[in-house]
């Protein structure tokens, strides 16, 4: 398991193809996480931080405005309830009593105080007493009633809203007087609502906000936009309330997303609630996230273009790199197995030219015997064959020649030297392959072309190298043209082009590169590399066209001299 897990990492035992996969793999992967965690990470963290910013933006005005309205509303229960107060110790029991005296009463705090409807008189048992409203409750018995039973408890009452008899919402207030003999009665007055309405109207919400009262149980107290009226039961979940504001974020019976803060009045058993959509109060914060998320999603794709773009690149030039590492120690193998090649020519050379020098020797020491010597039969015939004998000589001389010259490097010799001489010395050298494989060769040659100063030896591996070319492209009974002519300013061009099978152009382009061969095992890929070389040291220029099917045409073009090389005239 552990040297599978090695192999993973490392790439170990994979093809190069599937090495430079994982290995893009792994860089896009890694990449990808250096640069979208971060980025992520940032997004992540301003995400929540802000909405948490922004939701205590918003809860802090709601807290404010609801403790400002709880305060106003306090203010107003406690006024109207100290004004109930003060008449009942300013008065004693005998002019309440009076209906006149507390008629007037009425009359100069309604002027002075808005919503007071009634007000009445109650003495110690419960009876109603005295009255001063539009309706008809004199005589009416309150002992039963959580009203006189709270005031005579706490010494004041404040009632929730409800709708009694008079069939439109209200709420009482009394307050508790107790006389020097130890007697109590309870001075009752009855408020309308609309001022609540008034106030929560005034209190200037943002849109689509909602608020409204209601009491310890959950019964509305007032009108609400969106959950009920008055007196009917809250849909709302409210927070748990003591004696201070507090908020949660919940799901109305409507299934929205409400911010709702509830403030408890500290006079009455009213609640103060404050109802404001999320999506209204976010919309800003909606609008933000909109954007990030766009951005966010614009710069990944701008980082995985990026870093696919990076590592393709990249991969490719270490592929490339590799490539190039192996084609060198490729070349770097063939250069030692020429280089051996070369040592051996040169000694499989110089140990035939020793036999040669004897075989040439007594070769011409018998020649000049037999002229020597008198007429004999067969004298001529034998004249014959020691010439032979000396021709023979002689061409194994050039071949050994030749090949001590491709096994050590012989100084560049530029010198006047004529083409078309060179072409029929090679032809001469490659003759038995021109009549082995039945080719035809063509001579269009230029008889007036110009002598022009290069390398004799040079030009005669050039033209070996790319008529060995020619003669391996065509088959049996091919042909292969050669044509020389002269050019402006002194240069030569020289064309050899065969009807062979041609070269494709997805090839044509990698012909002159080292090691490129179609020839498989059977090639080197140096020879037209080599011959490259050979042309563009000497100041020439080579080109090639070809027709899959219909053959190749090689032109060179040679300069009069060349203008890097030193001339040598020896």
């Amino acid at each position: 398991m552990f040297n599978k897990i090695i192999d993973a990492l490392f790439f170990f035992n994979r093809t190069p193809q599937d090495h430079y996969s994982a290995l893009k793999r792994n860089i896009i992967i890694i990449m990808l996480l250096i640069t979208t965690l971060p980025l992520a990470t940032m997004i992540i963290i301003n995400y929540f931080q802000y909405k948490s910013h922004l939701r205590n933006q918003i809860i802090a005005p709601l807290f404010a405005m609801a403790d400002k309205t709880r305060h106003s509303f306090d203010l107003f229960l406690d006024q109207r309830l100290a004004i109930i107060r003060f008449i009942s110790t300013t008065y004693n029991f005998e002019d309440l009593s009076n209906e006149q005296n507390i008629k007037k009463v009425l009359i100069s705090i309604k002027k002075e105080w808005s919503g007071f409807v009634d007000i009445g008189l109650i003495n110690g048992q419960g009876d109603l007493v005295s009255y001063a409203g539009p309706y008809s409750l004199l005589g009416k018995n309150y002992s039963e009633q959580l009203s006189f039973q709270e005031t005579q408890i706490k010494g004041h009452y404040i009632s929730n809203v409800f709708l009694g008899f008079r069939k439109y919402p209200h709420i009482v207030m009394a307050v508790q007087h107790l006389t020097d003999d130890g007697q109590t009665w309870i001075l009752r007055a009855t408020i309308d609502t609309d001022f609540f309405d008034s106030l929560i109207s005034s209190m200037g919400l943002p849109r689509q906000t909602d608020a409204f009262l209601i009491n310890r149980d959950g019964i509305l107290q007032t009108n609400s936009l969106y959950y009920g009226n008055t007196l009917e039961k809250c849909p709302l979940e409210l927070p748990r309330v003591n004696f201070k504001s507090n908020s949660i974020e919940g799901i109305d019976d409507k299934n929205q997303a409400i911010f709702l803060v509830a403030s408890p009045f500290s006079i009455a058993s009213y609640i103060l609630v404050i109802v404001w959509p999320q999506s209204v109060a976010l919309q800003s914060w909606y609008a933000l996230k909109t954007e990030m998320i766009i951005i966010f999603f614009i710069s990944l794709a701008i980082i995985i273009f990026a870093v696919l773009k990076m590592t393709h690149v990249l991969i490719t030039r270490i592929k490339t790199s590799d490539e190039h590492r192996e084609n060198v120690l490729t070349e770097l193998q063939h250069a030692q197995k020429l280089s051996s090649i070369g040592r051996l020519s040169a000694g499989v050379a110089h140990e035939i030219n020793n036999p040669l020098a004897i075989i040439n020797e007594k070769a011409g020491l018998m020649s000049d015997l037999i002229e020597l010597s008198k007429d004999f039969n067969e004298k001529t015939k034998f004249i014959e064959l020691t010439d032979a004998i000396l021709n023979s000589v002689k061409r194994c001389k050039k071949i050994t020649h030749r090949l001590l010259g491709f096994s050590k490097r012989i100084d560049i010799k530029i010198e006047p030297i004529n083409i078309n001489h060179i072409i029929h010395e090679v032809l001469d050298f490659l003759e038995k392959d021109i009549l082995y494989r039945k080719i035809e060769i063509n001579l269009l040659l230029s008889e007036s072309l110009a002598s022009i100063h290069s390398d004799q030896g040079l030009i005669q591996q050039i033209l070996v190298n790319l008529l060995t070319n020619a003669f391996a492209a065509v088959e049996e009974y091919g042909r292969v043209e050669i044509e020389t002519h002269n050019l402006t300013d002194g240069r030569i061009i020289l064309k050899i082009s065969d009807n062979g099978c041609g070269i494709p152009k997805d090839v044509i382009k990698n012909i002159f590169d080292p090691f490129f061969t179609t020839k498989k095992e059977k090639g080197t890929g140096l020879g037209l590399s080599i011959t490259y070389g050979i042309i563009k040291k000497l100041g020439g220029e080579i080109s090639v066209s070809s027709k899959p099917g219909e053959g190749s045409v090689f032109s060179i073009e040679l300069p009069d001299k060349p203008t890097e090389l030193e001339v040598n005239n020896e």
